[in-house]
């Protein structure tokens, strides 16, 4: 493992029970401690089943046929049990719902249930639902039910259901494809808060703007390869997106029309409209 390396791929092959071929091939990747790393990718490339690698949930729930390491701390997460993988690292899906335990009426309960099933003391378990509440400014929504709360209020208490069993990694796939734009940016503009207590963060999403905005550094997954990986706007306004399956902004889309029209000289191309904005000048 070097300096950069606290997540590492080491030539991850993979194929669930069955199939034909596999979906993941010769993955290489590390992964720096304290990072946002966003992952893009079409359809099918691959990118949900990276998320259950990194999380551990592959082999040991779905099985498979595994080659090369994944790696977090050093600790090869094929060698632990999934209840050892859970404390490394902490998965948030795409529906909330869905991750809600349902045999809870608060949402104080509901952060605390993973500390319960792992027998923590009822005063440690206090203090930390309260810190992860603070830390996500979710305090006013401790005695409400979990199902009394909008999409993105939601998706912030599965959030803190993960971090309060204090894993080094979260990884969030998908996590607000179910979500209105409000909600949507309730759940991202807690990364900062995410980066700033130190944890490593992967995201898969589709929504590029917001990954331009947020991540240190883009993947691009294409036939279960990464054929991309560097900062978010160049990665993003790369002229070879719509080659891997993940198209372009329409800011990005309408500079490089202006580009070809001669009216666009260099540089990297926007992928936000504050970019745009900055490309093109604003009103006169």
């Amino acid at each position: 493992m070097t300096d950069q390396g606290f997540v590492v791929l080491d030539d991850v092959t993979y194929a669930y029970p069955d199939a034909d071929r596999p979906v993941l091939h010769g993955v290489r990747l590390e992964i720096a401690a304290g990072s946002i790393t966003g992952v893009v990718g079409a359809s099918g490339a691959g990118k949900t089943t990276l998320a259950k690698l990194i999380s551990g949930f592959i082999p040991q729930v779905d099985g498979g046929d595994l080659t090369g390491t994944v790696s977090v701390g050093g600790r090869d997460l094929a060698e632990l049990s999934l209840v050892e993988a859970v404390g490394q690292v902490g998965l948030v899906i795409q529906n909330p719902f869905n991750q809600i335990s349902g045999a809870k009426y608060t949402v104080r309960e509901e952060i605390a249930f993973g500390l319960e099933n792992v027998g923590t003391p009822r005063a440690e378990m206090a203090k930390r639902v309260d810190d992860v509440a603070r830390l996500l400014r979710i305090t006013d929504l401790l005695d409400r039910s979990p199902y009394a709360l909008s999409g993105g209020q939601m998706q912030l208490v599965a959030i803190a259901s993960m971090l309060v069993l204090r894993t080094p990694v979260l990884v969030m796939d998908e996590p607000t494809s179910q979500l209105d734009p409000a909600g949507t940016r309730l759940v991202f503009d807690v990364l900062n808060t995410l980066e700033e207590a130190g944890l490593t963060v992967i995201v898969f999403e589709h929504k590029q703007e917001l990954l331009q905005a947020y991540a240190d550094r883009l993947l691009v997954l294409a036939g279960g390869r990464i054929v991309a990986d560097g900062d978010p706007t160049t990665v993003l306004a790369d002229d070879h997106t719509e080659e891997w399956g993940i198209g372009a902004t329409r800011f990005t889309r309408a500079a490089r029309i202006a580009r070809d029209r001669g009216l666009l000289n260099g540089g990297v191309l926007p992928v936000s409209f504050e970019q745009a904005v900055e490309t093109f000048g604003g009103p006169r």
